[in-house]
């Protein structure tokens, strides 16, 4: 018999808070992490993005170490995991894995010219030293693939768990806004001038964001109210950034997922999506779930309240949507005002409440990769 798989903790560290609570309460007032910056040493001309501020990481890092050795992403990836680890009461042994996701990972250490930054922006070193202060016994695993790292750690975690590798896994994702990021993105054209608006008319781009997000993935339901019950992961193999026009990576890893969750699409309560608000993005995302007989489904993107945390959006956005299930709430998708894609779908205008069972998430990332994973209530 397969193993079935939950989800016993969860926690992210945002501009909008540093735990889940004060991030929903955020979400619930309407608030965005989306701020106006004039950054000279990320970006020559003023720029719209979701950061966290140094102070508020280090002040908290003080708290829980004064080691002085780790990077501004490992101090929030180790806050993100932290006080899980604590609460979880399961032991860092041989049958407890520690997987990391992120795309860009130390990316800011190449800034610095010289070998030891080299070795630091490796993502193995990024890895091993949060690993190591927490002390798990098992070799650390990376996930890095494009913008789909955080909900295919979810996946990954799943399988890992059903093929009785491990008991537990914890698992972290994170990304920062950096001067590569964004450098990046704005060489695509691909960045809004406001603050993003999915799924929308008027849309005009990506605002970008940062936070870490971590969640313990078991075997045994001890705090679990969340229960993982499919997941797919299809590359449409279309273009380096723009994906498939049809949405068909994105649609056969729903479809596989829908049918190893055993559910059909009236059987979905709300979908997590990407919406990173680009053209092509939110165009495919439409085009797919209408295949799929998921028009009609609510749906939102939580980029309007974090920007794209890249690497960390499809596990912080995870964790949002797992509060919406535990809260019969469905948020609203911040941003959206008049429908911009040529297929209707059902997007989230106001905070509403609902009855949430069952709940798809997806990602889509460059490189043509798609990720979707379904997830259910336990009654």
């Amino acid at each position: 018999m397969i193993r079935e798989v939950y989800i016993n903790e969860t926690n992210c560290i945002t501009p909008l808070g540093f735990d889940v609570d004060s991030n929903i309460k955020a979400i619930l007032r309407g608030d965005s992490g989306i701020q106006l910056h004039q950054d000279v040493s990320l970006m020559p001309n003023p720029f719209y993005a979701s950061v966290i501020a140094d102070e508020k990481i280090n002040s908290a890092f003080e708290k829980i170490s004064t080691d002085k050795k780790y990077s501004r992403l490992e101090k929030m990836m180790i806050l993100a995991l932290e006080p899980m680890i604590k609460n979880s009461g399961v032991e860092l042994n041989s049958k407890t894995a520690f997987i990391l996701s992120t795309t860009k990972g130390n990316v800011t250490a190449l800034k610095d010219n010289a070998e030891a930054s080299f070795q630091n922006a490796h993502l193995d070193v990024l890895t091993q030293n949060v690993a190591n202060f927490f002390g798990f016994e098992t070799t650390p695993i990376v996930i890095s693939n494009a913008c789909v790292s955080g909900i295919l750690a979810i996946s990954v975690a799943k399988r890992m768990i059903q093929s009785k590798l491990y008991d537990n896994i914890f698992v972290v994702a994170g990304d920062e806004v950096s001067e590569f990021v964004l450098s990046g993105f704005n060489a695509f054209q691909a960045m809004s001038d406001l603050p993003c608006k999915p799924y929308s008319k008027n849309r005009t781009g990506v605002s970008l964001g940062e936070a870490t997000a971590a969640i313990l993935v078991s075997a045994e339901a001890k705090k679990a109210k969340i229960k993982i019950i499919g997941d797919s992961s299809i590359n449409d193999a279309n273009h380096i950034s723009g994906p498939s026009r049809t949405g068909e990576g994105l649609f056969r890893s729903i479809q596989n997922a829908m049918k190893e969750a055993q559910i059909n699409s009236n059987q979905i309560d709300y979908i997590s999506a990407h919406g990173t608000a680009t053209p092509f993005n939110d165009e495919m995302e439409a085009i797919a779930l209408n295949r799929l007989d998921l028009q009609n489904v609510p749906v939102n993107s939580l980029k309007g309240f974090y920007g794209h945390t890249l690497g960390a959006s499809g596990l912080l956005e995870t964790v949002i949507a797992i509060e919406s299930a535990n809260q019969n709430q469905l948020f609203e998708s911040k941003g959206f005002d008049e429908i911009g894609v040529s297929e209707t779908i059902n997007v989230i205008e106001k905070n509403e409440q609902a009855n949430i069972q069952i709940f798809l998430k997806t990602a889509s990332g460059f490189g043509g990769c798609n990720t979707a994973v379904v997830f259910e209530k336990m009654k």
